[in-house]
């Protein structure tokens, strides 16, 4: 499929999505990405149910009573992307890899941002920094983003969330909604997601392959892992190898699911086998309170 193939079936995707939004919500427009792009207003008394985290601790301190801090809806908001394209996203069918389906929902959403006036800006890294689209905004901006997406090739092979995250961080002065697409498959991450869940309205998109989890029984293998260019040899038909493969795979997906959760922090699951447009529609639903 050529590039500008890949941009048509990314706008009927993109379509797909805006109609049924807009069908389950009785044909008034409804924001893909309602609930983000807020920004401070003023102070109130603290109210029974009100989310502890927006309270003012300094304005509190004054001794007046207990006061939470108050939101308006940014007029323009900013739509970021943090993708991971290293090389443990190589994993799946040829098209439908971890991180062809990263890209094209990358596309698809920059596609519905930019339709709502929104910036959009892309981060693409695996040990590095790969690719850094500046936040724009407009439709030949989001063709722009799924063009350079489409030929990038990137130059790192392992997985560093930290300094993806905090680079992130450090970019971006005004709240907006960060969207990290990865198969998460990396270590000590935690502190980075829940810095960037406070101050940011954080989608975490968790790409996963069945392959991951059921590991076929070949007897010995050689197995190589593309992150640390290795080879290693390993029994697949052991009990205990497919046992071990499936837990890892169980115990990394439900620990990223709690901490998400913790943090008031959207989460999606998507299998390399999945229809992305009807699991995108399911997450949209929640974040318009549906």
């Amino acid at each position: 499929m050529d590039l500008r193939e890949t941009i048509q079936k990314l706008r009927n995707y993109e379509i797909k999505i805006r109609k049924a939004l807009n069908t389950q919500m009785q044909g008034d427009f409804h924001s893909v990405f309602k609930g983000s792009g807020l920004e401070f207003s003023d102070v109130r008394e603290y109210q029974y149910g009100d989310d502890v985290r927006t309270i003012d601790w300094n304005v509190s301190a004054k001794g007046h009573g207990t006061f939470v801090k108050t939101f308006k809806e940014e007029k323009e908001q900013t739509v970021f992307f943090l993708l991971d394209v290293s090389a443990s996203q190589e994993v799946g069918k040829f098209g439908q890899k971890k991180l062809d389906m990263c890209k094209e929902i990358c596309g698809v959403l920059s596609l519905s941002a930019v339709k709502e006036g929104s910036q959009v800006g892309v981060i693409a890294f695996s040990n590095r920094r790969e690719k850094y689209i500046k936040p724009s905004k407009g439709m030949q901006h989001a063709y722009r983003v799924i063009a350079e997406l489409y030929k990038m090739k990137n130059q790192g092979a392992q997985t560093d969330l930290n300094a993806g995250i905090y680079f992130t961080m450090n970019l971006l002065k005004r709240r907006s909604i960060i969207i990290i697409l990865s198969d998460f498959i990396d270590k000590d991450y935690d502190q980075a997601l829940r810095t960037i869940s406070r101050k940011h309205d954080v989608v975490v998109i968790h790409l996963m392959d069945k392959r991951e989890k059921e590991f076929p029984r070949l007897g010995i293998v050689p197995l190589f892992d593309p992150e640390q260019k290795k080879t290693f040899w390993i029994n697949t038909s052991l009990p205990g190898f497919t046992r071990l493969v499936k837990q890892q795979f169980s115990g990394n997906q439900k620990h990223l699911e709690e901490t998400c959760k913790k943090q008031k922090t959207n989460y999606l699951a998507i299998n390399t086998t999945d229809d992305y447009v009807s699991a995108l529609i399911r997450l949209f639903k929640i974040r318009n309170g549906k």
